[in-house]
């Protein structure tokens, strides 16, 4: 088999479909940008899990009665839920928050660039709590059904449930990346199937005087086959740095503040190039299992 003679008829081929190994690489390119898109969300969810559940926090909220009369957690009651939630198993710190320390976090945390509204919040309009921090944020069941109906005890947030949310979002749009990317991939299939059957179509007499001198089934196809292949590397080539264009020029500016909030775990140029790699194997597996089997199918020569 003469490879030189095989490279000259897929670049031949790809010349003349021009306008088809120009659609197929662009749809290509955007299936496989999307799907690359989906798997960067994936890592991103991952490593802002990470983030949060270090920073998840279970607080106790107490009554009113408690938070006025026991600023100092000196009293049975208090003292009582301290003691015994510091014992708890699942507890690495308890820190007690009266009044008075609960409007100064709230200044630190949620009114840190608003001091007009920060200068509303008055001592009586929070009552006093205890931060409990967990070796495992998954064992906040323990805390909830331990500490929850305790007399003195209002009722208990578990910021993990926020964090879920957070992640539902992430979750929605890594769904809408993939929803999208088989769609177009849907259509480089189709694509790759049409242009396969072209070139096939236009190079039926050269195919004919092949087989009538002794070429091989797969000597005469290898050609369409790897047009396919060379166009969906290309248009992985083009995803991936359809990528690294849209994380330097896109990403990175719109997102630079919550990267510098630690808010969520960065895309960093690493994650693209683990990406990469997997891009392209797919892309260039969908066209050759898509050319092979056409060839199979529709092509007879």
């Amino acid at each position: 088999m003469r490879a030189s003679f095989i490279f000259s008829e897929v670049f031949t081929g790809l010349r003349r479909n021009i306008t088809m190994t120009i659609a197929m690489i662009l749809t290509t390119a955007i299936s496989l940008a999307l799907f690359g898109g989906g798997l960067l969300v994936v890592q991103m969810a991952g490593k802002t899990q990470q983030i949060f559940l270090d920073r998840v926090e279970v607080q106790i909220f107490l009554t009113d009665d408690v938070s006025t009369s026991d600023p100092g957690c000196t009293g049975d009651l208090c003292r009582g839920l301290r003691e015994d939630l510091e014992a708890t198993d699942a507890v690495v710190s308890v820190q007690y928050l009266n009044r008075e320390d609960a409007v100064a976090d709230a200044k630190e945390r949620v009114f840190k660039d608003q001091p007009e509204l920060a200068a509303m919040v008055s001592p009586e309009a929070l009552p006093a709590s205890f931060k409990v921090r967990l070796s495992d944020p998954d064992r906040f069941g323990v805390v909830e059904d331990t500490f929850a109906t305790r007399p003195g005890v209002d009722s208990v947030l578990n910021q993990r449930d926020l964090v879920e949310r957070l992640f539902s979002v992430l979750g929605g749009i890594r769904n809408a990346a993939f929803a999208i990317a088989v769609v177009q991939a849907i259509a480089s299939i189709l694509l790759i199937a049409n242009m396969v059957q072209i070139a096939a179509y236009t190079r039926r007499t050269e195919v004919g005087i092949m087989r009538l001198v002794g070429a091989t089934r797969w000597y005469t196809q290898l050609p369409f086959l790897l047009e396919a292949v060379m166009a969906a590397l290309v248009g992985a080539i083009l995803a991936i740095v359809a990528l690294f264009t849209a994380k330097s020029l896109f990403v990175d500016d719109v997102l630079a503040d919550v990267y510098e909030a630690n808010i969520v775990a960065q895309i960093s140029n690493s994650d693209v190039l683990l990406v990469a790699p997997i891009l392209a194997v797919v892309g260039v597996g969908m066209a050759a299992i898509t050319a092979y089997v056409t060839l199979r199918l529709y092509v007879r020569e």
